[in-house]
Protein backbone atom coordinates (compact mmCIF):
# COMPACT_ATOMS: atom_id res chain seq x y z
CA UNK A 1 0.00 0.00 0.00
CA UNK A 2 1.32 3.59 -0.59
CA UNK A 3 2.67 5.45 1.76
CA UNK A 4 2.36 9.65 2.40
CA UNK A 5 2.15 11.82 4.71
CA UNK A 6 -1.35 13.52 5.67
CA UNK A 7 -1.75 16.99 7.03
CA UNK A 8 -5.17 19.45 7.46
CA UNK A 9 -4.73 23.17 6.75
CA UNK A 10 -7.24 25.45 8.36
CA UNK A 11 -6.54 28.62 6.68
CA UNK A 12 -5.56 29.44 2.93
CA UNK A 13 -1.95 31.13 3.85
CA UNK A 14 -1.58 27.35 6.12
CA UNK A 15 -2.53 25.70 3.40
CA UNK A 16 -0.07 27.46 0.78
CA UNK A 17 2.44 27.34 2.94
CA UNK A 18 2.00 23.35 3.07
CA UNK A 19 1.92 23.04 -0.61
CA UNK A 20 4.60 25.07 -1.35
CA UNK A 21 7.33 23.34 1.76
CA UNK A 22 10.44 22.85 -0.16
CA UNK A 23 11.61 19.27 -0.61
CA UNK A 24 7.80 17.38 0.22
CA UNK A 25 5.88 16.94 -3.04
CA UNK A 26 2.08 18.33 -1.75
CA UNK A 27 -1.09 17.97 -3.18
CA UNK A 28 -4.63 19.58 -2.11
CA UNK A 29 -7.49 17.30 -0.38
CA UNK A 30 -11.05 18.13 -1.07
CA UNK A 31 -12.99 15.40 -1.94
CA UNK A 32 -10.61 12.57 -2.97
CA UNK A 33 -12.90 10.61 -5.43
CA UNK A 34 -10.23 11.33 -8.01
CA UNK A 35 -7.13 11.05 -5.95
CA UNK A 36 -7.59 7.67 -4.42
CA UNK A 37 -8.92 5.99 -7.62
CA UNK A 38 -5.74 6.64 -9.40
CA UNK A 39 -3.67 5.49 -6.41
CA UNK A 40 -5.04 2.18 -7.14
CA UNK A 41 -3.31 2.41 -11.08
CA UNK A 42 -0.95 5.01 -10.81
CA UNK A 43 2.40 5.40 -9.10
CA UNK A 44 2.69 7.62 -5.60
CA UNK A 45 3.10 11.12 -7.19
CA UNK A 46 2.89 12.80 -3.81
CA UNK A 47 4.50 12.39 -0.38
CA UNK A 48 1.68 14.59 1.05
CA UNK A 49 -1.56 15.39 1.23
CA UNK A 50 -2.71 18.78 2.52
CA UNK A 51 -6.67 18.73 3.39
CA UNK A 52 -8.54 21.66 2.19
CA UNK A 53 -11.95 20.88 3.61
CA UNK A 54 -11.87 23.06 6.80
CA UNK A 55 -11.06 26.12 5.55
CA UNK A 56 -13.85 27.86 5.85
CA UNK A 57 -13.36 30.17 2.63
CA UNK A 58 -13.47 27.36 0.31
CA UNK A 59 -16.75 25.82 1.35
CA UNK A 60 -19.07 28.59 0.72
CA UNK A 61 -21.76 29.38 -1.54
CA UNK A 62 -22.83 33.01 -2.00
CA UNK A 63 -24.53 35.44 -4.04
CA UNK A 64 -23.39 39.31 -4.34
CA UNK A 65 -24.86 42.02 -6.28
CA UNK A 66 -25.58 39.80 -9.88
CA UNK A 67 -22.15 37.50 -8.83
CA UNK A 68 -22.03 33.77 -7.10
CA UNK A 69 -18.87 32.92 -5.87
CA UNK A 70 -18.63 29.19 -4.90
CA UNK A 71 -15.87 27.72 -3.15
CA UNK A 72 -13.88 24.96 -5.30
CA UNK A 73 -14.31 22.43 -1.63
CA UNK A 74 -18.09 22.50 -1.82
CA UNK A 75 -19.27 19.10 -2.46
CA UNK A 76 -22.03 18.19 -5.07
CA UNK A 77 -24.43 17.06 -2.41
CA UNK A 78 -23.98 20.61 -0.70
CA UNK A 79 -24.77 22.22 -4.02
CA UNK A 80 -27.88 20.16 -4.60
CA UNK A 81 -29.26 21.63 -1.57
CA UNK A 82 -28.44 25.27 -1.63
CA UNK A 83 -31.27 27.44 -2.42
CA UNK A 84 -28.77 29.95 -4.36
CA UNK A 85 -27.94 27.40 -6.64
CA UNK A 86 -31.04 25.95 -7.01
CA UNK A 87 -32.85 28.91 -8.00
CA UNK A 88 -30.25 30.91 -10.34
CA UNK A 89 -28.11 27.62 -12.34
CA UNK A 90 -30.74 24.44 -12.14
CA UNK A 91 -28.45 22.92 -15.06
CA UNK A 92 -25.91 22.72 -12.31
CA UNK A 93 -27.72 21.53 -10.13
CA UNK A 94 -29.49 19.06 -12.40
CA UNK A 95 -25.32 18.20 -13.20
CA UNK A 96 -24.69 17.70 -9.90
CA UNK A 97 -27.37 15.13 -9.60
CA UNK A 98 -26.06 12.61 -12.21
CA UNK A 99 -22.72 12.40 -10.46
CA UNK A 100 -21.96 9.07 -8.93
CA UNK A 101 -23.72 8.03 -6.28
CA UNK A 102 -24.52 9.47 -2.47
CA UNK A 103 -21.09 8.77 -1.29
CA UNK A 104 -19.02 9.94 -4.79
CA UNK A 105 -21.60 13.44 -4.03
CA UNK A 106 -21.36 13.41 -0.39
CA UNK A 107 -17.33 14.22 -0.96
CA UNK A 108 -16.37 15.32 -4.74
CA UNK A 109 -16.44 18.84 -4.97
CA UNK A 110 -15.95 21.18 -8.02
CA UNK A 111 -12.31 22.11 -7.45
CA UNK A 112 -11.17 18.62 -7.92
CA UNK A 113 -13.99 17.56 -10.92
CA UNK A 114 -12.20 20.86 -12.90
CA UNK A 115 -8.58 20.49 -11.44
CA UNK A 116 -8.96 16.82 -12.43
CA UNK A 117 -9.86 17.76 -15.91
CA UNK A 118 -11.83 14.76 -17.38
CA UNK A 119 -13.26 15.20 -20.66
CA UNK A 120 -16.17 13.75 -19.02
CA UNK A 121 -17.04 15.55 -16.02
CA UNK A 122 -20.24 16.71 -15.27
CA UNK A 123 -19.65 19.94 -14.18
CA UNK A 124 -17.88 21.45 -16.85
CA UNK A 125 -20.60 22.11 -19.40
CA UNK A 126 -23.11 23.92 -17.02
CA UNK A 127 -19.25 25.86 -15.80
CA UNK A 128 -18.48 27.00 -19.33
CA UNK A 129 -21.63 28.12 -20.44
CA UNK A 130 -21.66 30.27 -17.21
CA UNK A 131 -18.60 31.87 -18.48
CA UNK A 132 -17.42 30.35 -14.81
CA UNK A 133 -13.99 31.91 -14.13
CA UNK A 134 -11.82 30.03 -11.83
CA UNK A 135 -9.95 32.05 -9.10
CA UNK A 136 -5.84 30.57 -8.38
CA UNK A 137 -4.00 31.95 -5.39
CA UNK A 138 -0.27 31.05 -5.20
CA UNK A 139 2.85 32.52 -2.86
CA UNK A 140 3.27 35.08 -5.63
CA UNK A 141 -0.21 36.30 -5.93
CA UNK A 142 -3.74 35.34 -7.64
CA UNK A 143 -4.68 34.92 -10.68
CA UNK A 144 -8.17 34.47 -12.72
CA UNK A 145 -8.99 32.05 -15.58
CA UNK A 146 -11.49 31.13 -17.44
CA UNK A 147 -12.75 27.89 -16.93
CA UNK A 148 -13.01 26.85 -20.43
CA UNK A 149 -9.48 28.34 -21.05
CA UNK A 150 -8.02 26.39 -17.58
CA UNK A 151 -8.28 23.18 -19.04
CA UNK A 152 -5.80 22.47 -21.82
CA UNK A 153 -6.41 18.98 -22.37
CA UNK A 154 -7.72 15.76 -20.80
CA UNK A 155 -6.24 15.56 -17.72
CA UNK A 156 -4.55 18.64 -17.96
CA UNK A 157 -4.76 22.37 -16.70
CA UNK A 158 -2.63 25.33 -16.22
CA UNK A 159 -3.09 25.07 -12.67
CA UNK A 160 1.01 25.40 -11.60
CA UNK A 161 2.42 23.47 -8.91
CA UNK A 162 2.04 25.17 -5.43
CA UNK A 163 -1.27 26.93 -7.14
CA UNK A 164 -4.28 26.49 -5.05
CA UNK A 165 -8.01 26.64 -6.60
CA UNK A 166 -9.67 28.52 -3.67
CA UNK A 167 -13.37 29.39 -5.70
CA UNK A 168 -14.91 30.42 -8.84
CA UNK A 169 -17.51 33.02 -9.94
CA UNK A 170 -19.78 33.25 -12.74
CA UNK A 171 -23.08 35.76 -13.21
CA UNK A 172 -26.63 34.94 -12.33
CA UNK A 173 -27.84 34.04 -15.60
CA UNK A 174 -31.02 36.53 -16.74
CA UNK A 175 -33.95 35.91 -14.87
CA UNK A 176 -35.77 33.94 -17.44
CA UNK A 177 -33.14 32.17 -18.82
CA UNK A 178 -34.08 28.57 -18.91
CA UNK A 179 -31.34 25.65 -19.06
CA UNK A 180 -30.81 22.46 -18.95
CA UNK A 181 -28.44 19.60 -18.41
CA UNK A 182 -28.68 16.09 -20.36
CA UNK A 183 -26.03 13.43 -19.30
CA UNK A 184 -26.14 9.84 -21.42
CA UNK A 185 -24.29 7.17 -19.78
CA UNK A 186 -23.97 3.40 -19.78
CA UNK A 187 -26.55 3.14 -17.14
CA UNK A 188 -28.90 4.91 -15.29
CA UNK A 189 -26.97 4.95 -11.90
CA UNK A 190 -23.29 6.19 -10.85
CA UNK A 191 -22.21 6.41 -14.84
CA UNK A 192 -19.77 8.10 -16.21
CA UNK A 193 -20.90 10.13 -19.39
CA UNK A 194 -20.59 8.92 -22.30
CA UNK A 195 -21.65 12.15 -23.81
CA UNK A 196 -23.65 15.17 -22.13
CA UNK A 197 -24.92 18.70 -23.28
CA UNK A 198 -25.42 21.83 -21.45
CA UNK A 199 -27.82 24.68 -22.87
CA UNK A 200 -29.33 28.02 -21.38
CA UNK A 201 -30.81 30.29 -23.33
CA UNK A 202 -33.53 33.17 -23.70
CA UNK A 203 -36.31 34.21 -25.83
CA UNK A 204 -37.58 37.86 -26.14
CA UNK A 205 -41.01 39.94 -26.39
CA UNK A 206 -40.87 38.99 -30.02
CA UNK A 207 -40.45 35.47 -29.50
CA UNK A 208 -36.52 35.68 -30.76
CA UNK A 209 -33.93 33.95 -29.48
CA UNK A 210 -31.58 37.03 -27.49
CA UNK A 211 -29.54 34.61 -25.48
CA UNK A 212 -28.21 30.95 -25.68
CA UNK A 213 -24.99 29.31 -24.56
CA UNK A 214 -23.89 25.67 -25.27
CA UNK A 215 -21.44 23.51 -24.32
CA UNK A 216 -21.18 19.58 -25.27
CA UNK A 217 -19.90 17.26 -22.71
CA UNK A 218 -17.19 14.41 -23.60
CA UNK A 219 -17.71 15.51 -27.21
CA UNK A 220 -14.56 16.89 -27.76
CA UNK A 221 -11.14 17.11 -25.53
CA UNK A 222 -12.24 20.11 -23.81
CA UNK A 223 -14.92 21.21 -22.63
CA UNK A 224 -15.86 24.92 -24.85
CA UNK A 225 -18.76 26.73 -26.09
CA UNK A 226 -19.57 26.33 -29.98
CA UNK A 227 -20.26 29.76 -31.30
CA UNK A 228 -20.82 28.98 -34.31
CA UNK A 229 -24.12 27.07 -33.27
CA UNK A 230 -25.22 29.65 -30.51
CA UNK A 231 -25.05 32.18 -33.63
CA UNK A 232 -27.28 29.99 -35.91
CA UNK A 233 -29.56 30.21 -32.91
CA UNK A 234 -29.45 34.31 -32.48
CA UNK A 235 -31.97 36.34 -33.44
CA UNK A 236 -34.32 33.52 -34.92
CA UNK A 237 -37.59 32.17 -33.91
CA UNK A 238 -36.84 29.20 -32.55
CA UNK A 239 -39.03 26.06 -34.53
CA UNK A 240 -37.79 22.55 -34.87
CA UNK A 241 -36.28 23.20 -38.20
CA UNK A 242 -33.39 26.12 -36.48
CA UNK A 243 -32.97 23.45 -33.45
CA UNK A 244 -32.42 20.74 -36.47
CA UNK A 245 -29.85 22.98 -38.41
CA UNK A 246 -28.44 24.14 -34.83
CA UNK A 247 -28.14 20.28 -33.63
CA UNK A 248 -26.58 18.98 -36.87
CA UNK A 249 -23.77 21.78 -36.57
CA UNK A 250 -22.73 21.03 -33.31
CA UNK A 251 -22.51 17.38 -34.79
CA UNK A 252 -20.54 18.42 -37.67
CA UNK A 253 -17.93 20.61 -35.76
CA UNK A 254 -17.63 17.72 -33.33
CA UNK A 255 -16.56 15.79 -35.77
CA UNK A 256 -13.98 18.26 -37.36
CA UNK A 257 -12.42 18.65 -34.15
CA UNK A 258 -11.90 15.19 -32.86
CA UNK A 259 -11.77 13.39 -36.55
CA UNK A 260 -13.69 10.03 -37.10
CA UNK A 261 -13.09 7.47 -34.71
CA UNK A 262 -14.68 3.86 -33.99
CA UNK A 263 -17.08 6.15 -31.12
CA UNK A 264 -17.98 8.53 -34.23
CA UNK A 265 -20.63 6.87 -35.54
CA UNK A 266 -22.69 6.55 -31.99
CA UNK A 267 -21.97 10.01 -31.08
CA UNK A 268 -23.34 11.80 -34.01
CA UNK A 269 -26.55 9.78 -33.65
CA UNK A 270 -26.79 10.26 -29.83
CA UNK A 271 -25.30 14.14 -29.77
CA UNK A 272 -27.83 14.99 -32.10
CA UNK A 273 -30.51 13.44 -30.30
CA UNK A 274 -29.61 15.47 -26.80
CA UNK A 275 -28.82 18.95 -28.46
CA UNK A 276 -32.16 18.98 -30.34
CA UNK A 277 -34.08 17.61 -26.67
CA UNK A 278 -32.04 19.95 -24.84
CA UNK A 279 -32.75 23.21 -27.00
CA UNK A 280 -36.54 22.46 -27.95
CA UNK A 281 -36.84 22.01 -23.75
CA UNK A 282 -35.87 25.47 -23.43
CA UNK A 283 -37.13 27.36 -26.96
CA UNK A 284 -40.27 25.42 -27.82
CA UNK A 285 -41.71 23.97 -24.51
CA UNK A 286 -44.19 26.81 -23.13
CA UNK A 287 -41.55 29.38 -24.07
CA UNK A 288 -41.73 32.49 -21.25
CA UNK A 289 -41.21 35.57 -23.34
CA UNK A 290 -38.53 38.17 -21.63
CA UNK A 291 -40.63 41.85 -21.60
Amino acid sequence: MAKFDYVIAETLDDALSLLNEQGIRSIPLAGGTDIFVALRVNPLWFDRLVDIRQIPELIQVTLEDDQIKLGAAVTFSKAIRNPIMQKSVPFLVEACKTIGGPAVRNCGTFGGNVSNAAACADSLPSLVCLEAVAHLRSSNGEREVKVEDLITGPHETSIEVGELLTHFTFKVPPEHARSCFIKIGRRKAQSISRLSIAVIGTVNSDGIIDYVRVCPGAAIATPVRFSNVEGMLLGKKPDKEIITAAADQLVSEMIESTGRRWSTEYKEIALKAIAERALAKIFLEDVPHVN
